[in-house]
């Protein structure tokens, strides 16, 4: 392919392009070619476009593919029709949630694109602060796992295994990061395309400022600042939790999670294209299953999105709460849990056919017991827990200096129940030189005895009281729902307002 003053067109790229918008509508071309002339305009005129720089953020799922095949479409309708067009740069964050199917999918999207050979194309996987080119075997790194695990059994800890504190607020913040470095990396990018509507953006700022704020930062100065002033915000938003979570002492806790704000002198334009198309997966099945070869995977496909296992895991830790804590059974948690996946997945407006295959995975005791399994294997597999540590977070034994510990010991670990003096006597610092209390408290948890003694000091969160951060992150969040459960003290009919995903 000749790339030779800008000239961009060869026969591939006539085919593709013509093997692509055949599976567009009307209405989907019309978007194309209005986003394609907006990119002029934004980059000064057809001449200058070869120079102009276009950034996709793809976690892999169904929706954020189909806005890569989308972008794709505009990069080759521009290639065929003007003999011009911009550099196409995909970046992919990863954490130790993601499974290898859903490298898999980017891979397979990549090359029915004809992305992975493309000159003009920049495809770059994420880890945190290590910024590599796209190679679907890229194994991911060991120090990430550890961060990922710290925060899934701290923020457990602190919220009794509920869904979204437990892997998700970490996670949202990682990915704000993951937006500065993506697109602020060698040189930045000049806009970035989002399937998120203009009305998303703006409630989304309006929220993060809010919260901000509630954290002391100086949100007219960010306000002031573009993309990076959200991204200050998200900073200050991420000191604060971080604090609440690790301590105002953690300094090495507190830096490796710290979001990159980038450089103020290039600021990318966001540009939605939200309203050029219909985010209904059903209206371009064809596009995304047929031609670009997306799987819905038995682990990656979780209820609301197809980009990572977690809401596989987030049900599990619904079972073992509603098993351990509780004392009731692990099915039924798993029902309260379908009960909230699937108000997501309506509200989400996700097909019927989908809806029906996330819920059949769970439609029979035989189905429950595999879910189980999968679920323990993968918190083994990508995270490094083991179930007595899953357990030990649904029931939350040592926040609040303990309250729970003996009752967890006789639930869960009754070998040890005469112990809990001795235990109590360890996280408090008394007796640091027991090594036989200290090891067994690390291996049940999957915590250092450090992290233990912090989780003594704080408390179990109470998410009726948004005077934490961590509280006030979820009274924000959409993802809840009340399910119908039972009162575990009293045997009586109550509803519970759980998060997932």
């Amino acid at each position: 392919m000749s790339h030779t003053a800008g000239r961009t067109t060869s026969e591939s790229d006539r085919a593709l392009h013509a093997r692509l918008t055949g599976f567009l509508s009307d209405v989907e071309l019309d978007g194309v070619k209005a986003t394609g002339e907006r990119l002029i305009d934004a980059a000064g005129g057809i001449e200058e476009l070869p120079g102009h720089k276009v950034m996709v953020a793809y976690g892999g799922g169904k929706d954020s593919t189909y806005v890569v095949a989308f972008v794709r479409a505009v990069q080759l309708h521009l290639a065929v029709h003007y003999d011009r067009t911009f550099t196409l740069r995909v970046a992919n964050m990863r954490h130790a949630g993601v499974p290898l199917a859903v490298m898999e999918n980017i891979d397979r999207v990549y090359r029915a694109l004809g992305l992975l050979d493309d000159e003009r194309a920049e495809l770059l996987t994420i880890d945190h602060t290590l910024v590599r080119l796209f190679r679907v075997d890229l194994p991911l790194p060991e120090h990430l796992v550890a961060i990922n695990r710290v925060d899934v059994l701290m923020n457990g800890h602190r919220a009794a295994g509920d869904g979204r504190p437990t892997f998700c607020n970490s996670c949202n913040l990682a990915v704000a990061d993951f937006y500065g470095r993506a697109a602020w990396f060698d040189g930045g990018v000049d806009a970035v395309m989002t399937g998120d509507s203009r009305r998303e953006q703006l409630l989304y700022s309006a929220w993060i400022m809010r919260l901000a704020k509630a954290c002391g930062v100086d949100v007219a100065e960010c306000r002031s600042m573009g993309f990076q002033g959200i991204l200050t915000a998200l900073r200050g938003i991420g000191d604060s939790y971080f604090r609440e979570l690790f301590g105002d002492d953690s300094d090495t806790e507190l830096a490796e999670r710290e979001v990159s704000t980038g450089d103020r002198s290039l600021q990318p334009e966001f540009v939605s294209i939200y309203d050029l198309v219909s985010y209904r997966v059903h209206d371009h099945w064809d596009l995304i299953v047929d031609f670009l070869g997306f799987r819905f995977d038995d682990l990656a496909f979780s209820f609301s999105e197809s980009d990572c296992a977690n809401p596989t895991l987030m049900a599990h830790l619904r079972g073992l709460r509603s098993q351990h804590v509780q004392g009731r059974s692990y099915d039924d948690g798993i029902s309260e849990y379908l009960e909230l996946a699937e108000e997501l997945m309506r509200k989400k407006e996700m097909p019927q056919n989908l809806i029906d295959l996330a819920l059949s995975r769970y439609d029979s005791p035989e189905k429950r017991a595999h879910r189980r399994a999968l679920s323990a294997d993968f918190a083994r597999e990508a995270f490094g827990l083991s179930e007595d540590a899953l357990v030990a977070m649904v029931c939350s034994p040592f926040t609040d200096r303990g309250e729970r510990l003996q009752d967890f010991l006789d639930r869960c670990h009754p070998a040890m129940s005469a112990e809990a003096d001795r235990l109590h006597a360890v996280l408090r610092a008394e007796t640091g030189d027991d090594a036989e209390a200290v090891s067994w408290l690390e291996e049940v948890s999957g915590l250092t005895i450090a992290h233990l003694r912090t989780l003594y000091g704080s408390f179990l969160v109470d998410f009726g009281n948004t005077e934490t951060i961590i509280s006030r992150v979820r009274a924000g969040d959409p993802h809840k729902h009340r399910v119908a459960t039972v009162d575990p003290r009293t045997g009586a009919p109550a509803l519970e307002l759980i998060s997932g995903r």
